[in-house]
């Protein structure tokens, strides 16, 4: 964000969008694998279509799971059950699978660290206690005081418009709703802060027909759109912004349905594949990305692993006062254990140079996968949480979620980081 005035928009879409669908059958299976063998090695990759799901990938487990019957179980928990789907149906879909071990060559440098090895061949076919990374890759974690969960502005809304979409179905408080949905908001920033809202987009799949509170049913488009128009307004965006700091204002351009009708949705009306919604589970455009997808991955796969303890890092830094902005890099190399790089960027807003908090970030953060592993149970928040985790975080964002118990959002870190702050005599006042 290098200019003072400006717009930034970020969307978010419902667990009924296409690719949504892939990620939480993705994660599904993943939850399923580690609640039965917590060192299950899984890349479970989903693609729906027309009547179909499709999972194929690495799976090494030491257990039996019926994919079949995870991902009409996700499918069907999603809202795509009869006519209620709108075409797709969790019961009469096709459900295909096509799963192999993980290559014994990657699993040999996953085992052992190049820095526990005698050689570089001198890999392991069993796990050792400090295990490399999956992958090499660069991830990015992001955190700023826009908002009181420390993440950007329009992303946070746009999750919020998202969820509350899903709710306002689900409960049946607009019942002609279907599972597939979308939200964008525009942010004006004024100074390179938030000042007002400029634009608030929704698109929802609907039914063809709307049931009439006198009993009976309006098919004309036009008014179907605007009975649609005026419910969301109500019940999403008026719901979601009556308690915000910066709200509505009458200048505020209002958009639902623009394309003019909706009704063919979903994996019906669009492919979705896992992994390509990957601005949606971050920042939203705001802080930039490595790249590499979350859902499906076991966390010794450092694009999920790492980019969860680089968001850590920056969060804790944002929470200690050491920044107003704070991005991240890790950057991996297969089968090694600690990173190859470690960068620190806060835009100016640092009351620290950035340099010496990346040397705060090495003093105090073991990034390691087998440490980020330990540090958040990545293992065995499936169990521990009744065999549901990462499946619900692969919709509506994996940071700044508080109706998940996420541990990388905790802030145990920020009194470390003040007090050795202090001895960088920073000029934050945190020691007072």
């Amino acid at each position: 964000m290098t200019g003072k005035n400006f717009l930034f928009t970020s969307e978010s879409v419902t667990e009924g969008h296409p690719d949504k669908v892939c990620d939480q059958i993705s994660d599904a299976i993943l939850d399923e694998f580690l609640t039965k063998y917590p060192q299950a090695r899984v890349a479970a990759e989903t693609t729906v279509t027309t009547g179909m799901a499709l999972v194929c990938g690495e799976i090494t487990a030491d257990c039996y799971v019926d994919i079949p019957q995870v991902v009409r179980n996700t499918i069907k928990n999603i809202g795509y059950d009869g006519e209620n789907g709108g075409g797709f149906d969790y019961k009469t879909c096709a459900v295909l699978t096509s799963i192999d071990e993980q290559s014994c060559d990657i699993a040999g440098g996953v085992n052992k660290a190049l820095e526990s090895r005698s050689d570089n061949a001198d890999t392991s076919s069993q796990e050792t206690h400090d295990i490399g990374a999956g992958d090499q890759g660069i991830m990015f974690g992001y955190a700023c005081s826009e908002t009181p969960e420390l993440m950007p502005l329009p992303i946070s809304l746009s999750h919020r418009l998202a969820y509350r979409l899903a709710q306002v179905r689900k409960q049946g408080i607009l019942n002609y709703l279907r599972p597939d949905g979308k939200s964008q908001v525009t942010v004006e920033y004024v100074n390179g802060k938030p000042s007002r809202i400029h634009t608030v987009l929704i698109s929802t799949q609907h039914d063809p027909e709307i049931n009439a509170p006198e009993g009976n049913n309006i098919c004309d488009n036009h008014k179907v759109q605007e009975i649609i128009k005026n419910d969301i307004k109500q019940h999403v965006i008026d719901y979601i912004f009556a308690n915000e700091s910066i709200g509505l204002d009458s200048e505020t351009r209002i958009l639902v349905n623009p394309s003019g009708r909706f009704v063919v949705g979903g994996p019906q009306g669009d492919a979705g594949l896992t992994g390509r919604k990957i601005i949606v589970d971050t920042y939203g455009g705001y802080s930039r990305h490595g790249g590499g997808a979350f859902s499906g991955k076991d966390p010794t796969k450092v694009d999920r692993s790492a980019a969860y303890a680089a968001r850590y890092v920056a969060k804790n830094i944002v929470a200690a006062g050491l920044a107003e902005k704070c991005e991240i890099e890790l950057a991996y190399a297969i089968g090694k254990a600690e990173p190859v790089s470690v960068m620190v960027e806060t835009f100016g807003t640092g009351k620290v140079a950035d340099d010496e908090l990346t040397a705060l970030v090495k003093n105090n953060f073991d990034l390691r996968p087998v440490a980020i592993i330990n540090k958040f149970d990545l293992r065995g928040l499936p169990a521990k949480n009744g065999g549901k985790f990462y499946q619900l975080l692969a919709a509506y964002g994996h940071f700044g979620r508080s109706d998940v118990n996420v541990p990388w959002e905790q802030l145990d870190k920020v009194n470390d980081l003040k007090l050795q702050a202090c001895s960088c005599e920073c000029s934050c006042g945190c020691c007072n």
